[in-house]
């Protein structure tokens, strides 16, 4: 929950009414689609294989549906400020999202590819699965601290390597070496920039070690749960089958005893 706060994608919480919860759930699907088009739709733009019209209206219609989505849950909740502050995405993904700044501004590139953050909120916000992994051994925090770390090695690599010309490069070699990919388009040549890349290969080695022990002991929750399971299932079947042992060997008892009675 701290991680969905911090990232402002919490959604609807427990403690909200049964209302805003059931429409949380049922919007879910909804939504995933959405999150889905949003990838085919940049593919296919990029192979020019749709429209402008085409691609016009589905830009509006993307950004209508969160808008409504956003302003239903805010209603139906009990505490609407709490929810607009524990999902403050929504409203950065909402004004920056406007498909007229797509189109009319100098950066329309880069406001544009706001669709590829509202699809992984999306996919971060309503799969359970993605969440339960996020919040074992505090991996939301960690992968926090990974971009961070990731921006800040940027920043710095631009300023002291001269081979990293801008930001964006440095941020790039950074996230490719952290993610142990390390394409080697971008290179540093100085010693100080080398050493910094060694750090971050190291704490990229580490990251993804984290990463694959939190996934593989998701993985493996999962089979141990359901082996409990069947053994607490198991223990009632044997606890039950042991009472009515008991109540057949009390009737035995009686039937034996009331035999030598008769005897008598």
């Amino acid at each position: 929950m701290r991680f969905h706060r911090l990232i402002g994608l919490t959604g609807v919480t427990a403690h909200e009414t049964l209302v805003a919860r059931r429409w949380g759930r049922r919007l879910e699907w909804p939504m995933l689609c959405v999150a889905m088009w949003i990838p085919l739709q940049w593919y296919l733009e990029v192979k020019q294989s749709l429209p402008l019209r085409f691609i016009l209206i589905s830009d509006w219609l993307i950004w209508l549906f969160f808008v409504a989505e956003t302003t239903l849950l805010t209603t139906l909740v009990r505490d609407k400020r709490e929810y607009l502050i524990d999902n403050w995405m929504n409203m950065v993904i909402i004004i920056a999202g406007i498909p007229l700044l797509w189109s009319s501004t100098p950066m329309a590139g880069e406001l544009r590819a706001l669709r590829l953050l509202l699809m992984l909120a999306l996919l971060i916000r309503f799969s359970s699965v993605l969440q339960e992994v996020l919040r074992r051994n505090q991996l939301g925090v960690t992968l926090v601290i990974a971009l961070l770390i990731v921006l800040v090695a940027g920043v710095l690599l631009s300023t002291i390597d001269p081979n990293i010309r801008n930001i964006g490069d440095g941020i790039w070699y950074a996230w490719v070496t952290m993610a142990t990919v390390g394409y080697g388009d971008v290179v540093p040549t100085s010693l100080a920039g080398r050493i910094l890349g060694g750090i971050l290969i190291f704490l990229g080695m580490v990251l993804f070690s984290l990463i694959t022990a939190n996934i593989a002991a998701f993985l493996l929750s999962g089979n141990v749960e359901r082996v409990e399971r069947d053994v607490e299932k198991v223990e009632r079947e044997e606890s039950e089958l042991n009472r009515r042992l008991d109540q057949i060997q009390k009737q035995l008892e009686r039937i034996e005893r009331r035999l030598a009675d008769s005897k008598k």
